[in-house]
């Protein structure tokens, strides 16, 4: 089965550039556009797409409260890719934070586009490792979980969450401790349900903003 995306962007210049990147591909299909995130949740219901490919900026309603409308009220959301211009931008934070899988940048080249829609589809977050240091540092809270002691990480947990703030996928986090893949997805698990997470992002935004993992 292929991955299906849903395009949301007011410009009809970047859905049809997005669309014809992704079409290029025999695993991935674009089965529907919108031009504003008022139009999402009944395209979501309707179309029941894989990925959602969501501009952060928009008229009427933006990609941030579109994110947290689709996932506060679709029983089994999308994934959701925030497409934006400036990877340094308060809103990609705020998209973050409200439950998007990653971002993507509105001048990446056409093989990385396909990489995030994959890589996001396959359940995987899509973090740039720096930008979201600096995210963080720069809009983050800070300090408001006391360093996660709450959570009662064990220390391989830990040490996963660190990789995986690192940007680092479980593969990658397998090679990195000598284990196997299946066994870092348990400790990813284990770690999403410790922090009450929705996916490795939103880990990944708790441990920057508690100070768990320090911004540089």
């Amino acid at each position: 089965m292929p991955v299906t995306v849903l395009l949301v962007d007011d410009e009809p210049l970047v859905r049809a550039g997005l669309r014809a990147v992704l079409e290029a591909q025999p695993d991935i299909e674009v089965v529907g556009e919108a031009a504003d995130g008022a139009a999402v949740i009944p395209l979501v219901r309707q179309l029941r797409p894989d990925v959602v490919a969501m501009d952060v900026r928009m008229p009427l309603l933006d990609g941030i409260e579109a994110t947290r409308a689709v996932l506060r009220t679709v029983a089994e959301p999308p994934k959701i890719l925030v497409v934006t211009t400036f990877e340094d931008d308060e809103y990609v934070y705020e998209a973050l934070r409200a439950g998007a899988d990653g971002f993507l940048l509105k001048r990446a080249r056409p093989a990385e586009i396909v990489h995030a829609v994959r890589l996001v589809a396959e359940g995987e977050s899509l973090l740039f490792p720096a930008s979201v240091r600096q995210l963080a540092a720069r809009y983050g809270e800070g300090g408001g979980r006391e360093g996660l002691e709450w959570a009662r990480l064990t220390g391989r947990e830990a040490e996963v969450l660190r990789l995986m703030a690192q940007g680092l996928s479980n593969a990658e986090i397998a090679v990195r401790l000598v284990v196997g893949t299946e066994t870092v997805k348990s400790h990813v698990g284990a770690v999403l349900a410790k922090l009450g997470a929705r996916d490795r992002t939103q880990a990944v935004i708790a441990a920057y903003e508690s100070g768990f993992v320090a911004p540089r």
